[in-house]
């Protein structure tokens, strides 16, 4: 395993983090608890050190799953745990919510479900038009300064939002999507974090699932699984994407001897201070994290993916459907 720094924090934290958000079970079509456990097992066991979840993952399912796996054998002391605020929920599903006062209580209920005394690192789930940033970033000062959290991190942030939230508190970390065919940060959130050395956490380094190299036009999603309503998912895209991905598959074997997920997972590694956000639900699903470790693709293999990207995906979306909305758009909801 790879590690850094992040503000301080011990351990070290691992620059493949196990992502949770499948583990929740909500969006992904169902989790099952024990194989849950299991993955957060033998994702330590992989030198994995950094565990990132969310209240609205499963809407507590995912925290209260890591908190239950962490305490097993003593865990808790030898991980970092990061989690997020920022979104509530009704019926009619999540929604962004970062006023103070949600804040102050939401952390309480994270640290229940975790059965921890501190969170490492607290992440804003996603900035909120409604209430000023500063109100916000003075909240997550608060804790910091409570001790009830170790570090404060932003996600899906503009630079103009980090600037105001710095106004007030630090930042130590920022979480956007990032992966080979979503790159809009590298116009502007990653070199900024460059230069107020903030580490990026990257969500969706395998552009959920796309990028292992296993879905193919045959298959299907069922339930309340994302990629139903995900652009890329749907014809004529997906064909696009699939081909692409075929491509670079070929690349990675002929000059790299790996798959197109290590080849995903380790370019975004190469891309400054980033950790990749690897998400999984079962253990078996972790087993070629080494792949993607100890290794660097050359200017030349950089070229070759950024030509074959090009060929292959004439109409190219990112990921703003996933963008919740803000309380005022639902009904029912002060």
């Amino acid at each position: 395993m790879e590690y850094l720094d992040i503000a301080g924090l011990a351990p070290r934290a691992s620059r493949i983090a196990l992502g949770t958000w499948a583990i929740g079970g909500s969006m992904w079509g169902g989790s099952d608890r024990r194989e849950a456990i299991r993955t957060i097992h033998a994702a330590i066991d992989h030198g994995i050190t950094l565990f990132d979840t969310a209240p609205v993952y499963g809407f507590g399912e995912s925290e209260e799953i890591v908190g239950e796996a962490l305490v097993a054998g003593g865990r808790r002391g030898n991980v970092l745990i990061a989690t997020k605020v920022g979104l509530n929920w009704t019926k009619s599903g999540p929604f962004r919510d970062s006023r103070p006062e949600r804040i102050k209580r939401e952390v309480d209920d994270s640290l229940r479900r975790l059965k921890t005394d501190y969170i490492d690192l607290y992440q804003v789930h996603w900035p909120d038009p409604l209430v000023p940033i500063e109100e916000t970033a003075g909240a997550m000062a608060d804790l910091l300064r409570a001790g009830k959290i170790r570090a404060i991190g932003v996600s899906n942030y503009s630079p103009v939002q980090m600037d105001a939230f710095r106004k007030v508190a630090p930042i130590h970390t920022i979480q956007p999507p990032y992966n080979l065919f979503e790159r809009g940060i590298e116009h502007d959130i990653l070199p900024y974090a460059h230069r107020h050395n903030i580490t990026v956490l990257a969500y969706g380094p395998l552009c959920r699932g796309l990028l292992t190299g296993k879905i193919t036009a045959r298959t299907e999603f069922s339930g309340d699984d994302l990629r139903k309503v995900d652009p890329k998912f749907q014809p004529p895209l997906f064909g696009q994407y699939l081909a692409a991905v075929s491509a670079l598959d070929r690349l990675a074997h002929l000059h790299y001897r790996r798959t197109v997920m290590a080849l995903a997972v380790r370019w975004v590694l190469e891309h400054g201070k980033s950790i990749a956000l690897w998400g999984a639900r079962r253990p078996e699903q972790l087993e070629n994290i080494d792949s993607a470790l100890d290794w660097s693709i050359d200017a030349v293999g950089m070229t070759q993916i950024d030509r074959i990207i090009a060929e292959h995906v004439r109409d190219g979306v990112g990921p703003e459907f996933m963008a919740p909305p803000t309380r005022h758009s639902l009904k029912h909801v002060a």
